[in-house]
């Protein structure tokens, strides 16, 4: 290490235009240790393996049922207004009865609803379903356009 001591000469005081780097460097030593130590602390996750998403395009069965609700919370079935949530779970009852009797497979219940209807709507369907022991539901959706 140096030190830049003055002559006896001159008696001005020379500026020093030097930069003293070590500070700095010490600083970020320090730094670089403690982002060492913490970051394994940090990253410690559950290892979980995440399923792959597909896009299936649905294929609508003649047995499946549509349901759909639009932004004023009016109930459809298969285009077909419902009265009330009483009169649709008596429907969707008697459709599983009905399929379960004669032996063919259970229908799908899907569900289309606007995007401007609330959340509280399409749970009442969902809870509609599951208190008609729907095995299946599912929701149906379009596509995102990606084009400008």
């Amino acid at each position: 290490m140096a030190m830049q001591v003055a002559s006896p000469e001159s008696d001005e005081a020379e500026l020093t235009t030097t930069i003293n780097v070590t500070p700095l460097v010490d600083v970020m030593l320090v730094m670089l240790i403690i982002f060492l130590i913490t970051i394994p602390v940090i990253v410690k996750v559950v290892p979980v393996t995440l399923p792959n998403a597909r896009n299936i395009p649905t294929t609508t069965k003649p047995e499946n049922i549509v349901l759909a609700v639009d932004k004023n919370e009016n109930i459809y079935w298969n285009n077909q207004p419902v009265g009330s949530n009483q009169e649709l779970i008596q429907r969707l009852e008697d459709a599983m009865i009905r399929a379960h009797n004669s032996g063919a497979p259970l229908p799908e219940v899907h569900i289309r609803a606007d995007e401007n209807v609330r959340f509280e709507a399409v749970g009442k369907l969902v809870y509609d379903a599951q208190r008609a022991s729907v095995p299946k539901l599912g929701f149906l959706t379009e596509p995102r356009n990606q084009g400008p």
